[in-house]
């Protein structure tokens, strides 16, 4: 299971998506997610399932790999739908004891599963792109302009920059750490929840000791290279738009706006 989390994950490839500039995905991202919650039919979203299909098909990452990161949120993928498929108020279509499934609750736990889906592939899509590197770079020159009210914006991206790569390194610090613990006898997999938290308590520990661990040898590294960041510093590749980035930044806004023009018509 952890190891089917891709969410911070790279994955090598010369592709046209893994070419452009950090901040055409950035935006990018920010418009798709934006656009799954403008979708109110399924006509939007069979328009938002052929940008994204594009966009796979283009990035050369197999799908596959994508979807190994639908399992980190199977659960919460099925509370949501239940929860939205037996709580929604509306024209009856099937009801058993005390439990009745609506029409539009029906919609509403379809509409609830494409989005999430949808969301977090194409969030993977951005970090399964682009280097931690070249995603701080993106993040601190789209936010450039807070630096007027003083916003150590480096500073945030480079700690999100940090937080994206360390999810796969604690997931594999995980699995290791749970194996050693099943080799010593704990059950992580027992269907009884009292004895599953239990089991939890080995595992946090141990995790949290190697988390505060490799965050003291980071800061320690960067101290001794004398890293400061903010201003002043340059970069050996400065980022520079291509006239790829803004065909894109086109194709983005396009998408957009037909998302937007389907909410108005249909």
């Amino acid at each position: 299971m952890l190891k089917d989390i891709t969410l911070g994950q790279y994955y090598p490839q010369e592709s046209v998506i893994h070419r452009l500039d950090p901040r055409v995905k950035l935006f990018g991202t920010f418009l798709f997610i934006i656009s799954l919650f403008i979708n109110d039919n399924f006509i939007g979203y069979i328009a938002s399932v052929l940008f994204l299909t594009t966009v796979i098909i283009l990035s050369k990452v197999p799908f596959s790999f994508m979807v190994r990161g639908m399992k980190a949120i199977v659960l919460l993928l099925l509370f949501s739908v239940v929860l939205n498929l037996f709580m929604t108020e509306g024209e009856v279509l099937v009801s058993f004891w005390k439990l009745t499934i609506t029409k539009e609750g029906l919609y509403t736990a379809i509409f609830m599963a494409l989005r999430l889906s949808f969301l977090i592939i194409g969030s993977s899509i951005m970090t399964l792109t682009t280097t931690p590197n070249h995603l701080t770079d993106g993040l601190e020159k789209s936010l450039g302009f807070l630096k007027v009210i003083r916003v150590p914006v480096h500073e945030i991206s480079m700690m999100m920059s940090i937080a994206l790569r360390f999810i796969p390194i604690l997931m594999e610090e995980t699995d290791k750490i749970m194996r050693a613990q099943m080799a010593r006898g704990a059950d992580f997999e027992s269907k009884n929840l009292i004895k599953r938290i239990k089991s939890l308590i080995p595992l946090l520990v141990p995790l949290f000791v190697s988390a505060f661990r490799r965050a003291n040898d980071l800061a320690m590294a960067m101290e001794a290279r004398c890293y400061k960041g903010g201003e002043g510093r340059t970069k050996m590749k400065p980022l520079k738009y291509q006239g790829i980035d803004r065909v894109s930044y086109l194709i983005i806004l396009l998408y957009f706006a037909s998302i937007i023009a389907i909410r108005v018509i249909v």
